[in-house]
């Protein structure tokens, strides 16, 4: 298996304190956000390499930051420079993804993590739940508890086992308050659908029109986290995460 962390976004939301500073790299209790994140892949059945997918903008802090980390990092850790310079230019999510497994020709299991995701929680049973499920593609879902709130994510409602019977991606009437993350686990044999979903849909930006259409098209389960969860989109829930998250 291996882990991929997308970090090649540009931080608009954040410019006015993280213009030159790549988001993921963002200090929250004085630890760079992504480390919390790279803290909890050691141990995980199979890893074997990370990716970090950024872009020409800030690829050398993430390898000044890879150089770091690898002190002590169990697997190689590989940065995929996606040739990218602007927000008008970038590759969106989906086109990352694809993007990181044809440049490091990736045949295996990949476990996908958005790089401004901040959690407590472990990931042993969600790959576990994940292996579990053979050819499915597995999703990392929150439980809000908020509809109003639902309104900004993907929505999911799921079935027996656990399986995807519905996601919508920010819904006006949202049918629960399970929401999807950033966090995916694509079985080998799934990565071809990244070809399939481009000629279907001519689109490779958004990674919550992937998973709809992988939903509707293939089979897709979810696993709910527990514990804290924060999505750092805005300089309010950086903010929010720096107080509240120890």
């Amino acid at each position: 298996m291996k882990s991929l962390i997308l970090a090649a976004g540009y931080g608009t939301r954040l410019a006015s304190i993280a213009e030159n500073t790549p988001k993921p790299l963002l200090p929250v209790s004085g630890k760079p956000l992504i480390n919390y994140i790279v803290d909890k892949l050691p141990g995980l059945p199979g890893l074997n390499e990370l990716f970090v997918v950024t872009n020409q903008k800030f690829e050398k802090h993430f390898q000044d930051w890879a150089k770091e980390m690898q002190k002590t990092f169990p697997v190689p850790i590989t940065i995929v420079n996606d040739g990218t310079t602007t927000p008008e230019n970038r590759l969106g999510s989906v086109g990352d993804i694809d993007f990181a497994i044809k440049k490091a020709a990736v045949k295996d299991d990949l476990f996908v993590l958005g790089g401004d995701n901040l959690f407590d929680y472990h990931l042993k049973d969600f790959v576990a739940f994940a292996s579990d499920k053979n050819s499915a593609v597995t999703i990392g879902l929150y439980d809000i508890h908020n509809l109003k709130d639902a309104t900004m994510y993907g929505v999911v409602e799921l079935g027996a086992g656990g399986a995807v019977v519905s996601f919508e991606e920010k819904p006006a009437q949202p049918k629960s308050t399970l929401i999807s993350m950033c966090c995916y686990y694509f079985p080998a044999e799934t990565l071809s659908y990244l070809d399939q979903y481009r000629k279907a849909s001519g689109k490779m930006d958004k990674a919550g029109e992937y998973i709809r259409w992988l939903s509707e098209e293939k089979e897709v389960c979810g696993f709910t986290f527990s514990g804290k969860w924060y999505d750092i989109g805005s300089i309010e829930s950086y903010k929010e995460a720096q107080e509240k998250f120890k």
